[in-house]
């Protein structure tokens, strides 16, 4: 690569491309850690598509028309931390690219959602980014179908390299792009051959190009560093009715001695090799200095787009006020006024039919009155629409014939569909909620992590929630899933007894700002638990007293979904026997733990013995049967400790010993 002849052939663009690869080199210099590379190849087409293309205004950085940039190659993040210091975000100072992955800055090592404005999206786990990108992609043509062009009209880049796409989640992602013909999606493709362990061909020769070209794509190779060539690939690809992607040929740390190197993606801190390429760019400047004539042209990029804001305010002016408002409602996340109204009106309805059905059809109940008073939700499956039941009849079908449709078959991509949804709650004014069997929020799982890392509302619908799925067997039926999901921060998981409490859980979810939720639902149809109609929303409380003792209280029940009326049969006959039990639906143990003491000790006193029945492994319980004023030698567990088998659920619950009586002979051991 000749650095010299590319300085020439397009000096003043050399010279803005060199400001991100310089403030790349100083950084992961003074921070003694990062990813040098990938930034300084790819640094000419963040700069054509920042100059020429892309609709942004850092003074209004949640301007909800700006294109959307998404850095997938997460590692890369000097590349958006110095773009957005060049063109005039304010909370992107020069000081925290010096601060570069130090405690407290926002210059995180992999860029944060909430950290910093301007960055859109958590990336760093590979392809994450470029999935999220599709769901960012699908919000946009929903959000115009609804509200019109003079409100949504953007496009949605997102830069990728060799290692998101490896991922299968790429697969995933791309292929429900090309089906959907998401035209106002373009992906950059680092193509520089170089992954950690050396060339790509040592682990991949798939030929990218043809595979998006495959999955409908529109495909451009071109010359990464060749400021034309990029200008007119990004114009032909918004000109394309299919999805775009743009094969980017770089080479990773250009004008570095590690150029083309598998040395070259990651911390380049060598002085002298820093200044050689310092030299060979034709930088005579100092660490993390921008000539003033450099500094100004990129925040003239910045200024650029106040003009199209100010149209776009404009333009948004003159909507009807009933559309600005569910507009701002929807990006605020606000949920429309009667939704407590409804909930609690089919609570009521529920409490005095008493229905028997499973969970997961209670789910669907719930969500025929909700879809209809929240046009912001966007449902969806991966090819388990009839068993998750997340279909209302009133949504219709999103696909490239009806943009107005709420409801997104995924096909069988369950890690795809829950980051495209993050994507949708990132980019606003969507609440996205999907289903799958919750055996599978193992293929989900790296997106459900970081719904909960960035703390986007993010709805997960997990249905055939333990061995009561009966005869499709081990394969299907989750035991440990529940403790894993319970694992980690900032998710709250419900487990609904009824469904009074599955209304309640829809209520607590779709209210939520800051925390995903899944919903764990049964196959099997359960009583109605709740028959005296409450208006408040126990769910939310996480815990509450279902049935207290008629007499002494000697024991406490804790149970969660399909097991809790087996507490109540438990409770039946240890009462017929004179021992006072109390039940305790526990729903969603996050919400518990977040009440204050007196109300947690108000429903979990100590002194009575404490048996814990949940169709799951153990792991978690001891919170509650051995805290909060619980002891060992009081405490007991019915459920799973290991996996289950193929047979009719009853069979089922019957040979691993999550029944009543069993129930009830282990409080009588424990009280002796």
């Amino acid at each position: 690569m000749d650095i010299d002849a590319l300085r020439k052939a397009h000096p003043d663009h050399w010279m803005k491309a060199a400001a991100i690869r310089t403030l790349t080199l100083d950084a992961v210099a003074a921070a003694n850690s990062g990813h040098s590379g990938m930034p300084m190849g790819m640094a000419d087409v963040a700069t054509v598509l920042f100059e020429n293309h892309l609709r942004f205004d850092p003074k209004a950085p949640l301007w909800p028309d700006r294109d959307r940039f998404i850095l997938s190659a997460g590692h890369g993040s000097m590349l958006l931390y110095s773009l957005l210091h060049l063109t005039g975000y304010a909370d992107m100072t020069l000081q925290q690219l010096k601060d570069f992955r130090q405690w407290g800055a926002i210059t995180a090592g992999h860029p944060e959602y909430g950290h910093a404005t301007g960055v859109e999206t958590t990336t760093g786990p590979l392809g994450q980014g470029l999935a999220n990108a599709v769901g960012f992609a699908i919000a946009e043509e929903i959000l115009r179908a609804r509200f019109g062009p003079k409100a949504i009209n953007h496009h949605t880049y997102v830069m990728a390299g060799d290692g998101c796409l490896m991922e299968g989640v790429s697969q995933e992602a791309i292929g429900l792009a090309g089906m959907q013909k998401l035209s106002k999606l373009v992906v950059f493709f680092d193509d520089n051959n170089i992954t950690i362990d050396g060339t790509v061909d040592l682990a991949d020769i798939t030929d990218q190009p043809a595979r998006f070209a495959a999955s409908g794509w529109h495909v451009q190779s071109i010359d990464g560093h060749d400021p034309d060539a990029i200008d007119a690939a990004i114009t032909a690809a918004k000109a394309d009715p299919r999805p775009s992607m743009i094969a980017c040929k770089t080479h990773i740390a250009l004008g570095h001695a590690a150029q083309d190197t598998s040395k070259g993606h990651g911390a380049l801190t060598d002085a002298d090799q820093l200044q050689a390429a310092k030299d060979a760019y034709g930088w005579p400047h100092g660490p993390f200095e921008i000539p003033a004539d450099v500094k100004s042209q990129w925040e003239a990029m910045g200024a650029r787009g106040a003009a199209a804001r100010a149209d776009w305010e404009a333009g948004f002016a003159k909507l009807p006020k009933s559309k600005q408002d569910d507009f701002n409602r929807a990006f605020a996340l606000d949920a429309p006024k009667k939704l407590t109204a409804t909930i609690k009106a089919l609570k009521k309805q529920l409490s005095e039919s008493a229905p028997k059905m499973a969970t997961r059809s209670s789910s669907e109940k719930a969500l025929e009155v909700i879809n209809p008073i929240m046009p912001e939700t966007v449902g969806g499956s991966a090819d388990l629409t009839g068993s998750n039941n997340t279909k209302t009849a009133d949504l219709g079908v999103f696909n490239p014939d009806n943009r107005a449709g709420r409801f997104i078959h995924y096909g069988i991509r369950e890690h795809g569909m829950a980051a495209a949804m993050n994507g949708m709650v990132l980019h606003g004014g969507i609440r996205p909620y999907s289903g799958t069997f919750m055996c599978f929020t193992d293929y989900a799982r790296g997106a459900m992590r970081l719904s909960a890392l960035m703390a986007v509302p993010t709805v997960y619908v997990m249905t055939h929630d333990s061995i009561g799925l009966g005869e499709d067997g081990p394969t299907h039926q989750p035991v440990e899933h529940l403790a894993m999901l319970r694992a980690t921060p900032n998710m709250n998981v419900f487990r609904p007894a009824d469904a009074v409490e599955v209304a309640e859980a829809w209520e607590c979810a779709l209210t939520a700002k800051t925390t995903p939720s899944v919903l764990a639902l049964s196959r099997q149809g359960l009583p109605t638990v709740r028959h005296d109609h409450k208006n408040k929303n126990l769910t939310a409380q996480g815990a509450y007293v279902l049935a207290d003792a008629t007499g002494k209280r000697q024991a406490i029940l804790m149970a969660t979904g399909s097991e809790v009326s087996v507490a109540m049969e438990a409770r039946d006959l240890l009462e017929a026997e004179g021992i006072g039990v109390r039940v305790v639906s526990m729903p969603c143990w996050e919400l518990f733990a977040a009440q204050d003491d007196s109300y947690r000790k108000r429903v979990l006193p100590g002194g009575p013995v404490r048996v814990a029945i949940e169709a799951g492994v153990r792991l978690g319980w001891d919170k509650w049967l051995l805290g909060e004023r619980g002891r060992e030698a009081k405490a007991g567990f019915i459920g799973m400790d290991g996996f289950g088998a193929s047979a009719p659920a009853p069979e089922l619950f019957a040979q691993f010993g999550i029944t009543a009586q069993a129930t009830a002979d282990k409080v009588k051991a424990l009280l002796g």
